[in-house]
């Protein structure tokens, strides 16, 4: 078994309202920032598995994100697969 290192960033759909992004957009346009625009808001997790492959990695991050990380309805999901090395 390999170690990985994931990176797996979640944000809203396109098409969903963010209501948090929208929010921090006008409070830099109020600070001054006022070229700024489409912010959007997301989460991004990191995590260490072990796996025999990236391949295998990469399924089990995509698992994990559709089951409990990300909201498929309303989210989309990347993910990233490193191998560390001991």
């Amino acid at each position: 078994m390999a170690l990985f290192q994931a990176t797996i960033t979640i944000t809203l759909r396109s098409a969903i309202l963010d209501v948090q992004g929208k929010t921090v957009e006008h409070a830099l346009h109020a600070l001054g920032f006022t070229t700024v625009q489409h912010v959007r808001i997301g989460k991004y997790i990191t995590l260490e598995l072990e796996a025999t492959d990236s391949t295998e990695a990469l399924s089990l991050c995509n698992q994990m994100s559709e089951q409990l990380l990300a909201n498929p309805v309303i989210e989309d999901y990347t993910v990233t697969i490193e191998q560390l090395h001991r």
